[in-house]
């Protein structure tokens, strides 16, 4: 049985899933930018590409930020942008923006894996997010 934490307090957990938040979506920027991460990815660089790929990064970084808030309502919000954070990814292959085969196929999956992983890890721990305090 997992100790219980009281509500509002940042565990390790938490920490590492908003920090791993945050730094997955820094890289999903400068992917966006670069049109390859450590040489991987060979993302057709078009302005549309670009903009959708940084926007999805940025929901993602900002999710990370949101859950160290600690609040329901904040990792609502984060839950919403991982959310989005995966249709956009799905779109970006969808409509051929990213390419979806040989290892960037499987860097596509995992990295959709991971949001929705994240995602559900923050549903999981709901309980340890409290309300704001009134005055």
């Amino acid at each position: 049985m997992a100790p219980e934490h009281p509500r509002g307090k940042r565990t390790l957990g938490i920490l590492v899933v908003s920090s791993l938040m945050i730094l997955f979506g820094l890289a999903e920027v400068a992917t966006g930018i670069s049109g390859s991460f450590l040489g991987v990815i060979a993302a057709h660089r078009t302005l549309a590409y670009t903009l959708a790929s940084v926007t999805i990064g940025l929901f993602y970084t900002a999710a990370g930020f949101l859950v160290l808030a600690m609040r329901k309502w904040a990792t609502g919000a984060a839950i919403g942008l991982l959310v989005s954070d995966i249709v956009g990814r799905i779109t970006l292959v969808a409509v051929g923006l990213f390419p979806f085969t040989g290892v960037d196929a499987y860097s596509i999956v995992a990295g959709t894996a991971i949001a929705a992983l994240f995602a559900a890890y923050l549903g999981w721990h709901w309980d340890q997010f409290g309300e704001p305090t009134r005055p």
